[in-house]
């Protein structure tokens, strides 16, 4: 009886520029910052990229003035690029920084006032919800939102006086960029 050999599990070998697989760089976010290393870890893959042996020196000398190594460590990627680089190679926006105030009524006469992002100016929310929750006397946590970023929800109209009160606290946020939600619209609170 013949022994059955067991099959042996897939090498893939993944790009260290796109940390996609290497067959799948020219569908990545910056094919042309992967060709580089792709033509000095896989010839074979790509053919058309190597023209002759003296674009393989050019390469070797661009990968090194990248600060990208053959062995696959990426000492001249920074962590910031890499997360501007959305999949598909988008570049994520930068966030503005302000703080959103909305009033959401509930039960006809019951509201709530959510507020979004004081967490870009340093603030620790859990902290806040806190003071918040002591100077109005009412409820307050911190919950996620549609967009699952976290926002501190307070029960009742406490927009009247919010703004102040942010100000007091916090002095890295300016008054400026406090903003109000009214009708569907953000109008600024100064």
């Amino acid at each position: 009886m013949a022994e059955i050999e067991k099959p042996q599990p897939v090498q893939v070998l993944y790009c260290v520029v796109c940390s996609l697989p290497a067959e799948f760089c020219e569908f990545g976010p910056d094919f042309e910052k992967c060709k580089p290393w792709l033509i000095q870890n896989a010839p074979d893959l790509y053919p058309d990229l190597i023209k002759d042996a003296t674009d393989v020196d050019k390469v070797t000398e661009k990968l090194q003035s990248t600060g990208v190594s053959s062995s696959g460590n990426t000492s001249g990627v920074t962590k910031k690029e890499e997360v501007k680089r959305l999949p598909g190679g988008k570049i994520k926006k930068k966030e503005k920084q302000e703080i959103i105030v909305e009033k959401v009524t509930r039960n006809k006469r019951k509201s709530i006032t959510t507020i979004k992002g004081l967490e870009l100016f340093g603030v620790k929310l859990s902290d806040a919800s806190k003071k918040l929750g002591k100077k109005f006397a009412t409820g307050a946590s911190v919950v996620k939102g549609p967009t699952d970023k976290d926002q501190i929800d307070v029960q009742g109209d406490i927009a009247y006086d919010i703004v102040e009160f942010i100000t007091d606290t916090w002095p890295s946020v300016p008054e400026t960029a406090i903003f109000f939600i009214e009708d569907g619209k953000k109008v600024p609170a100064a």
